[in-house]
């Protein structure tokens, strides 16, 4: 379950971040409805950085370097991705106001995307929220297997080399939970939140392009 409220207010960039520090985020019913709704789960998932598990198979794809992975090369490429129709996702939440406002936060350096490449077409890839020392994850998209998940690998390896404390994943899904995501309660998820935003993070403390064994190493893979 979670609460869930109609705005009836502009939403700035700005305000979209003072809602994340208060673990609030906004949603749409669908990519043709205009309204957003705030969320706040009751039940928070959260992936421990110190905890992440890379299951042994992937370990050698991300090492094999299958794709190349870029950071924040192509947001509206990325966010379009997340939003296309895909197996077992007809529709999306993602309508015209939120790829406005997180295009806004990736011109302002608080959104980033961790993106798969081969062959020079974009094959996969996440996007999130930097604020202190949490990163939120927003979604991801794959057209060829495997490439969200190294974009995922790759970004874990990124907030563990920049001291980010929080990697916030809205929800547990079957696909997460591979990966050691946990489910936590929102009054717990606060302190955890709190604790993180005081923190001073880099997502920029690694190259923007890296090797998959050098991804690993800052796993312990």
């Amino acid at each position: 379950m979670a609460s869930r409220n109609h705005h009836s207010f502009e939403i700035t960039p700005e305000v979209l971040l003072k809602a994340y520090a208060c673990g609030i985020f906004p949603m749409a019913e669908s990519a043709d409805d205009p309204g957003l709704y705030w969320i706040e789960p009751e039940d928070r998932g959260v992936l421990p950085l110190a905890d992440f598990h890379v299951p042994r198979r992937l370990q050698r794809t991300v090492k094999g370097d299958r794709f190349e992975v870029r950071v924040d090369g192509d947001f509206d490429a990325v966010i379009s991705g997340c939003a296309a129709p895909a197996p077992g996702r007809s529709k999306t939440w993602i309508n015209g106001r939120i790829r406005k406002l997180y295009g806004d936060l990736f011109r302002l350096g608080h959104a980033h995307t961790v993106e798969s490449w081969r062959d020079g077409q974009l094959v996969g890839g996440l996007y999130g929220v930097a604020l202190g020392g949490v990163f939120f994850g927003e979604s991801m998209f794959s057209t060829e297997t495997d490439a969200s998940k190294v974009a995922l690998v790759h970004l874990v390896a990124r907030l563990r080399a920049g001291g980010y404390r929080l990697l916030d994943t809205q929800f547990v899904t079957d696909h997460l939970s591979r990966f050691g995501t946990i489910e936590v309660p929102r009054a717990d998820y606060r302190k955890r939140l709190e604790a993180a935003l005081v923190e001073t993070a880099d997502f920029h403390a690694l190259p923007a392009r890296i090797s998959g064994a050098e991804a690993m190493a800052w796993i312990g893979g």
